[in-house]
């Protein structure tokens, strides 16, 4: 079948899971991609039919959300951005007809399914948040965020043809049309063999949480840092701290050895640490309450810990608490992305066979999907 794959820019961890169903996909079917951001170049380099558009950006100050300078730069942006879209839009109608989209909580492709009248299958994690049903005691002081957060989840991606919904924890669904699945793994993980090292592996997503090194150099424990310098060539060394380019393999050699990881609450990463079996400190960047929920489930299955703001404090605490999350990590089981590709592949051909007649069947069902 024609399939058109949208996935969204912002952050890496939604290209390089869409990299692996995609490896999938074009091997049976005619596959086009839209993309924005740095995933755009992610996958240009492994994939053909990609097509570059414009997306959300998000600014950071320290390790929260700047909500206005994030609201200015996607104005300035979307004056230029827009009409690229919409270029890409009459390119895509005029050479390529898709029987089915999949969207990775990417807006344009869901946009040309509704306008197209297509059934859409929306794969990612943050719908959890809106069609699973969480314990009050987990959300306990965050209900306000919650119910934010879940408001601009549900007004995202609405009316799917079915929402594929990858995870580590599993609360239970509240919502039709809903699956829940395993996290989607890079085959470089999968095959990955953990090792117990006495490094910490420290990812940061935003460059200008500068307090970070300070409070790592004062643990006196070896860590390998990612992202709080993009522009290396080289690793730097200072004291117990290596700053380290991005190197996906040497990411995930760091990784497989590491003692246990300090990183935010992004879900790519967490996911990957749990499949590995490797204790997480989480801080999740302000402003964005789906890494509080990873971080809080991750911290309530005892696989890690979850802190607004890092201390010297919390840190000696999370590595005093390394051995335990350690050994509640001997529990986690997951057979690679076998169950992710199979319920895909079972909602991608239900998808093809109603098409066309999708929308009235859904409506008997469940009118308020």
């Amino acid at each position: 079948m024609r399939i058109l794959y949208g996935v969204v820019g912002e952050g890496m961890g939604h290209a390089t899971r869409s990299r692996v169903l995609l490896e999938a996909l074009t091997k049976e079917h005619e596959v086009h991609i839209v993309v924005s951001g740095r995933a755009q170049h992610y996958l240009a380099q492994r994939f053909q039919n990609v097509h570059g558009i414009w997306g959300l950006t998000i600014a950071y100050e320290g390790n929260s959300v700047k909500k206005w300078q994030t609201v200015l730069q996607n104005l300035q942006g979307a004056v230029a951005g827009w009409p690229q879209n919409v270029r890409q839009y009459f390119d895509l109608v005029e050479g390529f007809k898709p029987d089915v989209v999949v969207s990775d909580f990417e807006t344009f492709s869901y946009l040309f399914a509704k306008r197209h009248m297509l059934p859409v299958i929306s794969v990612d994690n943050m719908q959890v948040i809106n069609r699973c049903q969480h314990d009050p005691a987990l959300l306990a002081g965050h209900e306000e965020s919650f119910e934010a957060s879940r408001a601009i989840v549900k007004a995202k991606l609405p009316g799917a043809f079915h929402y594929l919904t990858t995870t580590f924890f599993y609360p239970p669904v509240r919502k039709r049309r809903t699956t829940l699945a395993p996290s989607i793994l890079r085959p470089e993980i999968i095959t990955a063999k953990p090792e117990a090292g006495e490094h910490l592996l420290v990812y940061q997503t935003a460059t200008t949480n500068t307090h970070l090194p300070e409070i790592l150099k004062q643990s006196g424990v070896p860590c390998r840092v990612y992202g709080l310098r993009r522009d290396l060539k080289e690793d730097v060394v200072d004291g117990n701290l290596t700053y380290r380019p991005f190197s996906e393999a040497g990411f995930i050699d760091d990784l497989r050895t590491a003692r246990a990881v300090v990183a935010g609450g992004g879900y790519t990463l967490m996911s990957e640490a749990v499949y590995l079996h490797k204790p997480l400190l989480s801080i999740p960047v302000g402003g964005q309450f789906e890494q509080v929920l990873n971080a809080l489930y991750l911290e309530k299955l005892g696989y890690g810990m979850y802190v607004k703001e890092l201390s010297l404090d919390a840190l000696k605490t999370f590595l005093s608490r390394v051995p335990a999350c350690a050994e509640a990590l001997k529990g986690y089981e997951q057979d690679g992305n076998v169950k992710m590709l199979s319920a895909l592949n079972d909602q991608l051909a239900q998808a093809y066979e109603h098409r066309g007649h999708w929308r009235m069947e859904l409506a008997e069902m469940d009118g308020k999907a």
